[in-house]
């Protein structure tokens, strides 16, 4: 057994077992959930890009688990995990995928655009890096405004190289802001990898020339990300101190679903995939502590399987838009110079010829 492992397994041992049990279950729903939204894109029930967070299940409940209802989160567009961790049910969720009315997001914002104001999920973002100088701006605005939380700045690799992020880096710690650099490093930026495509591959040092604190952390331990989180998070409220965290983790399959990832090697692949799957090590780990029983890993499968079925009946059974309301939530205010939404109707049945 490694040190890793015994480091692990040590830690199971001090936890509660109640806290155990619902760790494997969202871990699970989050496994399955993705599972079957690539099965629906497959069935053409979900359209655009679709990115999932196979292999990633571990890094998201340990982060969630250590926000509070008061905390922010901005994440990049690979985000069903993070909504569902946050606690929003899966049928909207789903329904949001399918385009439908009854969606997170009023069936507007698809795959990459989940949001839900009331759990302060603050939305997917498409362009690469886009979500993070707004979660300073959510941060400088908390900090501004003497309401207690943090804010965080979820992102993939690849947006460690980009100018925004540096930004962000100088203002955060410049201003002593409440905000964590949650970035999932799995491996590669689309199809590039992280030693081809970063001078310094450790990612917790990027933020050194602001002397801003940086961690790397094991992404498929759920309580190592957690605890990391929770002690990083005091720091940054109370303190304002910002934190950078490098969570690594394994992609299990190409950048979105429609990757057919012939970059890595496929043994290496199924290899990465049995070594760093984080809800099989879990379950195991579980298992050997006397934790849980085969019956209980064989419930909670069934029961995940039922939740996931539901949330797709739900989306499949809602409406889709309405065509006249084809203008609504476009603003969060009203916009004097919008044209009607009748008015704009009525040029596109002219321009049909209707």
């Amino acid at each position: 057994m490694t040190k890793a492992a015994e480091a692990a397994r040590a830690a199971v041992e001090r936890e509660d077992g109640g806290t155990l049990r619902r760790y494997y279950h969202q871990m699970l729903l989050l496994r399955r959930f993705e599972e079957r939204v690539s099965e629906m894109y497959v069935k053409a029930k979900i359209g655009g890009y679709c990115h999932l967070n196979l292999g990633e299940e571990a890094s998201i409940v340990g982060l969630m688990d250590a926000l509070t209802p008061d905390d922010y989160i901005f994440t990049n567009y690979r985000e069903h995990g993070y909504i569902l961790a946050r606690g929003v049910e899966p049928g909207p969720i789903m329904a949001e995928l399918f385009g439908k009315e009854t969606g997170v997001s009023g069936g507007r914002g698809g795959s990459m655009h989940l949001f839900d104001a009331k759990a302060h999920f603050m939305g997917g973002y498409a362009i690469v890096g886009g979500q993070v100088p707004l979660a300073v701006g959510a941060a400088y605005a908390l900090k501004y405004q003497g309401k207690p939380g943090v804010v965080v700045a979820q992102m993939g690799d690849a947006t460690t190289n980009i100018g925004a992020f540096y930004e962000s880096l100088n203002l955060a710690k410049l201003w002593k802001l409440p905000i964590l650099f949650f970035i999932v490093n799995n491996g590669y930026g689309m199809g590039t990898s992280v030693e081809h495509g970063s001078s310094e591959p450790n990612l917790s040092k990027k933020g050194g020339a602001f002397r801003i604190h940086g961690e790397r952390i094991d992404g498929t331990n759920v309580l190592a990300v957690r605890d990391a989180v929770r002690r990083l998070r005091q720091k940054a409220e109370e303190e304002g101190e910002p934190a950078i965290l490098d969570v690594t983790s394994f992609r299990f399959r190409g950048h979105s679903v429609i990757d057919a990832d012939r970059y890595r090697d496929a043994d290496a692949v199924r290899r990465g995939r049995e070594t760093f799957d984080p809800v099989r090590k879990f379950a195991a780990i579980l298992r050997d502590t006397g934790i849980v029983e085969d019956a209980f890993l064989k419930e909670t499968a069934e029961l995940v399987d039922r939740m996931v079925q539901d949330a797709i009946d739900f989306a499949n059974n809602s409406p889709e838009p309405k065509f006249e309301d084809m203008y609504t939530h476009m603003y969060a205010t009203p916009v004097p110079n919008t044209p009607d939404a009748q008015d704009a109707i009525r040029a596109v049945k002219i321009n049909r010829g209707e």
